[in-house]
């Protein structure tokens, strides 16, 4: 909503403004002008950066219609995962997760939390460390540095989509002088034409100028700028999963351990302590049932 919000501003201001200084907005009409830029920025896009990146820069602009990736909702299920894997773990130990760390897509403890399972990478993120955990590897030290690295490769891999189009909105404006100067060549070509004609030409090759300024600042810069900041709500979400398991490698309580997960949440979609405690309950109460379903 807010990139169709401010499309609209930008655009009503642009050409508002040009039509109450007296332009006439139809002359802005150039297609083979905007051809001439858009097509030569997106094959400078593709020759710039490899398939993987293209790719990746596509799902991202088709995923610039939602304001953001994960809700309060969502985080309140991640913590109460962490908050029953952290109970179940104390309780009977880590190899009590055994299945469930094997096979979380099947475990009736990770089915209870449908949209953490959403969130293939994290499940995996989860799933691994506490493997870790579960053969031995309980040095936090150790696991919080193999965690900062992997999250430091990931967070890599996540910025090429925004700095390759950063890079599209850095060569618009140079690309517009390229139709601008097309443009002007075509005049010249027309020199002895009468002096409406020709200014229409040279209007028209101004155009070129225009329109790469207005596409790099006024749409393709913010759009890199939405994905980095969709991506940095990516990583927040496995620093959540980090702080968590940081928190039960040093011996704290799972109720302490989902609190040091909630302190490391965007304040926006922060849910509160009594947010994550009813649902934490809810959690216990569930798992309580299938144990005794299980006994039985």
């Amino acid at each position: 909503m807010n990139m169709i919000i401010g499309a609209v501003v930008v655009l009503a201001s642009v050409l508002g403004g040009f039509a109450a200084l007296g332009g006439h907005v139809e002359l802005l009409w150039q297609p083979f002008e905007i051809l001439i830029i858009a097509g030569s920025a997106f094959g400078a896009f593709i020759i710039g950066n490899p398939r993987r990146v293209v790719k990746d820069t596509g799902k991202a602009l088709m995923g610039l219609a939602k304001n953001s990736k994960y809700s309060r909702e969502d985080y309140v299920e991640l913590l109460s995962l962490q908050f029953a894997l952290f109970k179940q773990a104390k309780a009977k130990g880590m190899m009590s997760l055994e299945r469930d760390i094997d096979d979380p897509f099947s475990s009736e403890l990770f089915n209870n939390f449908p949209g953490v399972l959403r969130n293939e990478r994290g499940v995996l993120f989860i799933t691994d460390y506490l493997r870790l955990i579960s053969l031995g590897s309980e040095r936090a030290h150790e696991l919080e540095a193999l965690m900062n690295e992997e999250m430091e490769t990931m967070q890599r891999e996540q910025s090429q989509a925004p700095k390759a189009m950063h890079r599209v909105a850095e060569s618009l404006p140079a690309l517009g002088i390229v139709a601008a100067v097309l443009g002007v060549i075509k005049a010249m070509g027309a020199i002895n034409q009468p002096p409406e004609i020709l200014g229409g030409l040279i209007a028209g090759a101004l155009v070129g100028t225009f329109m790469g300024v207005m596409l790099s600042y006024g749409f393709a810069s913010p759009v890199a700028v939405v994905i980095k900041t969709q991506r940095e709500e990516d990583l927040n979400y496995f620093t959540c999963i980090k702080a968590g398991l940081l928190a039960y490698l040093n011996g704290y309580a799972p109720q302490i351990c989902v609190e040091y997960a909630r302190k490391v949440l965007f304040t926006e979609i922060r849910p509160s302590f009594y947010e994550v405690e009813k649902a934490t309950m809810l959690a216990v109460a569930v798992n309580k049932k299938a144990d005794e379903q299980a006994a039985a």
